[in-house]
């Protein structure tokens, strides 16, 4: 789980302890959008406790040294993880972030044995970029998982990943 940094770009993407202000910050800004856009009942963003709990592992993306993103995987059963806490910085969508990002999160999370990966995310308008992305890293919609119910403003999406031999 080592720092990956990709020279095109320079971005740099590594594990995140959750102990600076910054990345709390940044974690809250996304609490925050998501309250303002989903109802409270449909939020499914964890809090800082329950991105540290230790089931979850969190990185960071960094481009020249300003946090631009960020990501976690949550290991929710045997072989089986859940994508949390995906968020691009809103001044720099569109710069492949995001692709980096989720490329990586699936990279590790094969390395660390999972054999699937589920996300839920919204379904309005609002979230069509983030499942646009998803289907691109070869994600389908499923029906809801782990402690999840039938919500209309959420979509769910599964992939599996192919452990390397």
């Amino acid at each position: 789980m080592g720092t990956t940094w990709n020279k095109v770009s320079g971005m740099e993407i590594s594990v995140d302890d959750l102990s600076g202000s910054e990345i709390a910050d940044f974690l809250e800004q996304h609490v925050q959008e998501m309250r303002d856009i989903t109802p409270l009942e449909s939020k499914h963003a964890l809090d800082l406790d329950g991105l540290r709990s230790p089931e979850v592992t969190f990185w960071s993306a960094r481009d020249g040294g300003a946090l631009v993103g960020c990501g976690a995987v949550k290991r929710i059963g045997a072989g089986h993880g859940e994508i949390k806490s995906m968020r691009t910085d809103p001044a720099c969508k569109r710069r492949g972030i995001a692709s980096q990002l989720l490329g990586h999160i699936i990279s590790e999370a094969r390395r660390m044995g999972f054999t699937r990966l589920s996300l839920e995310t919204g379904s309005t308008e609002f979230f069509v970029p983030a499942r646009e992305l998803y289907k691109k890293f070869e994600f389908e919609y499923c029906a809801p998982f782990a402690d999840y119910k039938e919500d209309p403003n959420s979509a769910f999406m599964t992939r599996l990943i192919q452990l390397e031999p």
